[in-house]
């Protein structure tokens, strides 16, 4: 939430700048009752626990409804990447080596942090990166008195290339540590390695043969490139409005966050000053977020443990970064106001490389920019009669923008031409009223993606939403009700054929109210949250995996899972 006077009730959160120096796959809690793959049938019984009245000095370990990684039943070893706690900004400096005993063929590599703080501590960004190449962003979940344990997986099969040789490891969890803010982050980061067996018909995955990280902006690409994607991930955070971007104001209106274009956001990529790539950024909530970490103390907001990157399809520019000379490839946030901090963009470049040529030639066919769309209407509160509910601000936001580029490649196995259209688009309404003891949002935000690569096309549809209100009332009970969804859905054609789709739909929903400006025991804190993931298709293993946690006053009241 915004840092206006709700904000401050709490202090602020502390995602401070510098912690970012970090993914696609679910970040997951331990879960002695899951199988392998996290997959349970449907008889499955629910778990129902009685809950307390109201918020102790203790609750139950964070934990999401995502799977955990699936794991191939062949050989494993594991390597410990980094073990620290985190007390400041100091980072931890280590290195790593790849395990001898599996190999250098690997059906898939895990990654698993296990932390642990207590006391009290605000959340906090952390980053872990090998040789430059950022492979885990993440948050912290914030502590009882008592302590907390928790864990995050993540599939890191992808940068095998940099897992392939011996590394310098950087992670940092910046961290403040005094007589206030107790909590020392604790953590220890493995790899585990799974063997290739063909014998168990488990093979090596198609991966990058370089990754490489986007440390400056220019770039030299290795000359037979034919196919290239780059991911960044961007997060705003670091501190003051940018943490709650979608909040913010244009000048004119009345409000604490102000950005003069609105909230409109959009991470866009070029090459050599050109546009080569758009996305909506995903809308994460911190574990301290809208004011009311009552809210996420045991069930985090979708993606807040797990920062996936957003992925872009540069292939079209292969052949123009295929001359063996450096080419810039920038990360740009549209909307951020001019000279103001608050997004991190670290970015890896994946390439796959053409065997069978020395260099890969072609050209950009295509380049169509729609124009760029953004407008915003402040409507002004009127005063109403006494005994009627305040009157709200209201600030109507909408925006957008398309882009399609096109480009050949003449490789080994032929001509080979790749087409990427997408398009986003975001619309939000945010009513708050004079002081903001009233503050919602309703917002939503599409980013459609097409592929073409040959015959084969994949499109992507992804969808965010959230819809929350804070309000401060009579003996300053602040209460916080929100709902977020994150959902895609993937389909792959060949010859105009649906041959594979996926859907992931992943809901978050959640109440919570305390007593503000008092100290933390006489808060009498309630709250209740539920998430529900389901995940249909080719992605989730099995071909379905559906699981419901809903907690209220910090105990785990239903634990369900289907499929």
């Amino acid at each position: 939430m915004t840092r206006h006077r709700i904000m401050g009730l709490l202090g602020a959160l502390a995602l401070a700048a510098g912690t970012l120096a970090g993914a696609a796959g679910p970040a997951a809690a331990a879960d002695p009752t899951a199988g392998e793959s996290g997959l349970r049938s449907a008889a499955t019984a629910e778990r129902q626990t009685e809950p307390p009245a109201e918020f102790g000095s203790d609750w139950h370990d964070p934990l999401t409804a995502a799977p955990p990684v699936a794991r191939p039943a062949t050989r494993s070893c594991e390597v410990t990447v980094a073990e620290a706690q985190f007390r400041d900004y100091t980072p931890y400096v280590g290195s790593y080596a790849p395990p001898a005993a599996c190999g250098g063929t690997w059906a898939k590599v895990v990654l698993r942090l296990d932390g642990k703080v207590k006391g009290r501590q605000y959340d906090r960004l952390g980053h872990l990166s090998l040789g430059g190449v950022e492979i885990l962003r993440t948050s912290t979940p914030e502590p009882s008195p008592d302590g907390i344990t928790w864990s995050v997986e993540k599939d890191v099969t992808r940068y095998r290339d940099t897992l392939s040789r011996p590394q310098p490891v950087e992670m940092l969890i910046g961290n403040v540590v005094n007589d206030t803010y107790t909590g020392v982050i604790d953590v220890k980061v493995t790899l585990t390695f799974y063997a290739a067996d063909r014998d168990r018909h488990t093979i090596a995955p198609d991966t990058p043969d370089r990754v490489l990280p986007l440390t400056t902006p220019a770039v030299t690409t290795p000359r037979n490139t034919e196919r290239l994607l780059a991911e960044v991930y961007a997060t705003g955070s670091g501190g003051g409005c940018e943490e709650y971007w979608y909040m913010t104001t244009p000048d004119a209106a009345p409000y604490s966050c102000k950005a003069a274009d609105g909230p409109y956001r959009e991470v866009r990529i070029s090459v050599d000053g050109q546009l080569a790539g758009i996305a909506a950024p995903f809308p994460t909530v911190w574990t301290g977020g809208w004011s009311n970490p009552f809210l996420w103390y045991v069930t985090p907001a979708p993606r807040a443990f797990d920062v996936q990157p957003v992925v872009y399809d540069l292939t079209p520019y292969a052949a123009l970064l295929n001359d063996g000379r450096p080419h810039r490839i920038e990360v740009s946030v549209a909307g951020v106001p001019a000279g103001q901090s608050g997004w991190s963009t670290p970015t890896n470049l994946l390439l796959w490389q053409d065997e069978g040529r020395a260099v890969v030639t072609g050209s950009l066919t295509r380049h169509e920019e729609g124009e760029p769309a953004n407008s915003t209407r402040w409507t002004p509160a009127t005063p109403g009669t006494p005994g009627t509910p305040a009157a709200q601000h209201r600030l109507d936001t909408e925006g957008g923008h398309r882009l399609t580029v096109a480009g050949r490649l003449d490789t080994s196995h032929g001509r080979v031409t790749t087409t990427v259209t997408r398009a986003v688009h975001n619309t939000s309404v945010h009513r708050w009223t004079e002081g903001e003891d009233q503050d919602a949002l309703t917002a939503t935000w599409t980013d459609e993606e097409s592929v073409t690569r040959g015959s084969a096309t994949v499109r992507t549809a992804r969808t965010y939403t959230m819809d929350g209100e804070t309000t401060l009332g009579a003996g300053d009970r602040l209460r916080t009700v929100i709902a977020l969804g994150d959902r895609a859905e993937t389909s792959t054609l060949r010859g105009g054929r649906t041959v594979d789709r996926s859907r992931l739909d992943d809901r978050y929903t959640g109440d919570a109210s305390y007593t503000a400006n008092v100290p933390r025991e006489q808060r009498h804190a309630v709250g209740t949250s539920s998430e529900h993931y389901q995940l249909y298709g080719s992605d989730a293993g099995r071909g379905c995996y559906d699981r419901t946690v809903s907690t209220a006053q910090g105990t785990v009241t239903v634990d369900r899972r289907r499929c």
